[in-house]
């Protein structure tokens, strides 16, 4: 990649001769329109195919994935994104479907996919705004949510995937230190919400493919219609509950701390969609839990990417302004521990 600016001709040539090869065709020519918003982790920039030749012969609207010059430790390479996205694809999630993947860094300098363009937005300060609560939507993202659960291990084709040991819940706690670093002991916030996590851990249990990023912001709508859950970097097998704390969890509201889905609606909404398709019954009490656990893993998260900018491997002001996020990250725990011990739900 080039940059802001998209492609250079150079690369873009060894793409059109790639993409020529995967889709059996005469050739392809790829039109760059430019970055798209977003992408702190990965790089998404615009294409259109014109395929002359081939089962995929005529014109699609794509979006080209690829890594970031740094990234943080918990997301996926690309190709083996656009295995679970092909995976959950083949499940019937709303998401893009993944036409080609290439693992070869010399063809762009870092491995990538391309998937289908879909239409519709997903900022998550525009989600919100919504006089009404957006019941409906908050509904369909429960059942797009259960049928993302409806994956489960012993896949060959997501065998990549490691199993999280001794449980879920201990393995992210041992996660976030080593992504924390020093700061796991040094912070003082950060040590307790990593020693609350720890003391109430739930056991190993049922695991399920889990996004572990569902959240307003990574999903597209059009109107009304629920187009697309996007961003896939974080998947791996988890408790089922972890996704559904991070989406009603504090830190994903956008400024609507009224509406506890997702800054969008009810918790009784996206439940109940989550139900009726998964046919698991949501626990309130576990959901806290993983509430407490998304935030403190965003905090980690925040951490890596202010490190990101500031060592110099990436100047951003996107990453800079993300790690210094880290105190109101904070605050969103604490004000949660606090009503997690009024309501008598842990130790």
């Amino acid at each position: 990649m080039s940059g802001a600016s998209g492609l250079s001709a150079e690369r873009k040539d060894a793409l059109e001769r790639w993409l020529a090869g995967q889709a059996d065709a005469r050739g392809v020519t790829v039109t760059d329109e430019g970055r798209l918003s977003g992408g702190a982790i990965s790089l998404n920039l615009a294409v259109t195919l014109d395929i002359d030749g081939g089962p995929l012969a005529g014109r699609h609207a794509c979006v080209l994935r690829t890594g970031a010059p740094s990234g943080v430790s918990a997301s996926l390479g690309k190709a083996e994104e656009a295995a679970v996205l092909r995976a959950v694809f083949d499940a019937g999630v709303a998401v893009p479907e993944p036409l080609f993947v290439g693992d070869d860094p010399a063809i762009l300098g870092a491995p990538f996919y391309v998937m289908r363009r879909v239409g519709g937005v997903a900022a998550g300060h525009r989600m919100v705004k919504s006089e009404a609560p957006r019941r409906d939507l908050a509904r369909k993202l429960g059942r797009q949510l259960g049928l993302i659960h409806s994956v489960r291990p012993g896949r060959a084709d997501l065998g990549f995937l490691p199993t999280p040991a001794p449980s879920p819940a201990l393995q992210l706690v041992a996660d976030c230190r080593a992504w924390m670093g020093e700061r796991a002991a040094t912070d003082p916030v950060l040590a307790l919400g990593l020693r609350w996590l720890t003391l109430n851990a739930p056991p190993a249990g049922e695991l399920v493919l889990c996004h572990r990023d569902f959240r307003t912001g990574n999903y597209m709508v059009d109107g009304e219609r629920l187009t697309a859950i996007i961003d896939w970097e974080f998947a791996g097998w988890s408790d089922p509950m972890e996704d559904i704390g991070w989406f009603c969890a504090a830190c994903w509201r956008f400024g609507r701390p009224d509406r506890e889905a997702g800054g969008i609606a009810d918790r009784a909404d996206f439940y109940a969609g989550y139900e009726e398709v998964s046919g698991r019954r949501v626990d309130p009490t576990a959901v806290a839990y993983w509430e407490a656990a998304g935030i403190l893993r965003w905090a980690a998260v925040a951490v890596q990417q202010g490190e990101r900018h500031s060592s110099g491997a990436e100047p951003s002001l996107e990453l800079a302004l993300t790690g210094r996020m880290l105190p109101e990250i904070e605050m969103d725990l604490l004000r949660h521990l606090d009503a997690v011990a009024e309501a008598g739900g842990h130790a």
